[in-house]
């Protein structure tokens, strides 16, 4: 569905037809105005009209309607096709959603394609609507605008995975009483996150590059400065994820480190216990056999005697294994 169309000439916002093959035309044939159409999820009858209308290549016409595309820039014969990746921090499930952002300028004209709830260009538009100066310079602008926005959120995600990442440290950390199999759990899972939030952010980098150089239709030399500046932030963030993921395998590496020094030290408690029911078992054993000749048998205070060895004993094993840390 349309979600928004509007003409923007010298940088303001005009009040044009309802008929987007007529917003066009009165776009193109005005002096420094384009038309910006945002549509949320359309059907395929629904884009075919815009499609077909704005001339747009029907490789990138596939791509917006199916998504599940990477990031990534494509230059055609009539117009640039941007694919981003909005990602967006669900703080009930602590958890990173990401969704698809499709930009196609060309003459004039700026269409975007939003699939799923994430990233909506409302706030962007309206920002854009308050700065003219920046309108002024045409679909161009708009590009910029909202990868500039996507990119940004990045890095209030990437902070925002940060805070969850020093929780669940704390927790991997913590003396005792963690469910070490809910912890396991809760590491792979946040891996699984910090892996999604890479796939938006690794392919970015070599489009916003190229639309930071010289040598892209429709980008002016005066809007690279900009296109620079999405850059290193993009590289900011991506070197945000890229420290998550190697804390996030440190911090997976020292609790599987702990579980394997927790099952050490029970194994030690384990034969310690099992060291110190093995003498009294061994005397008993040797007392319960049915000989005729054992001269201790005979002994008055033979019973108490082996009793008190045997507790002597188990008290001396059980001094040794604590000096030693067994216990």
């Amino acid at each position: 569905m349309i979600v928004d169309c509007a003409i923007y000439r010298n940088g303001r916002r005009r009040q044009g037809p309802a008929d987007v093959v007529a917003a066009l035309e009165e776009a193109r044939g005005a002096v420094d105005a384009f038309l910006w159409i945002g549509l949320h999820e359309p059907t395929e009858g629904e884009f075919d009209r815009v499609a077909e209308e704005f001339g747009l290549h029907p490789l990138a016409v596939e791509d917006a309607l199916k998504a599940h595309q990477r990031p990534k820039l494509e230059v055609y014969e009539d117009s640039l096709f941007l694919v981003l990746k909005p990602v967006v921090y669900e703080p009930e499930a602590d958890a990173v959603s990401a969704s698809e952002l499709m930009v196609f300028v060309g003459d004039s004209f700026v269409v975007t394609v939003r699939h799923g709830e994430g990233a909506p260009l409302g706030e962007v538009r309206r920002r854009l609507e308050q700065q003219p100066e920046i309108l002024r310079k045409g679909p161009t602008s708009v590009l910029y605008a909202v990868s500039d926005a996507v990119v940004d959120h990045y890095i209030e995600v990437a902070g925002e995975l940060q805070v969850d990442l020093e929780e669940l440290e704390a927790e991997v950390f913590r003396p005792s009483g963690t469910d070490a199999k809910n912890t396991a759990s809760r590491i792979y899972t946040f891996k699984r996150q910090v892996l999604e939030f890479r796939r938006a952010t690794g392919p970015l980098g070599a489009p916003m590059e190229r639309l930071a150089g010289a040598g892209v239709p429709y980008v002016s030399e005066e809007a690279q400065p900009f296109f620079r500046d999405v850059s290193d932030h993009l590289t900011r963030a991506t070197e945000q994820v890229e420290g998550l993921d190697r804390l996030l395998s440190d911090i997976l590496s020292a609790h599987l480190a702990q579980m394997g020094v927790r099952q050490n030290d029970d194994m030690r408690k384990i034969s310690a216990w099992a060291a110190m029911a093995a003498v009294p078992t061994m005397v008993a054993g040797i007392y319960g056999m049915n000989f005729a000749h054992m001269p201790e048998l005979d002994w008055v205070g033979s019973y108490p005697l082996v009793l008190v060895l045997m507790a002597v004993a188990v008290v001396g094993l059980y001094r040794l294994f604590k000096r030693r840390g067994w216990m």
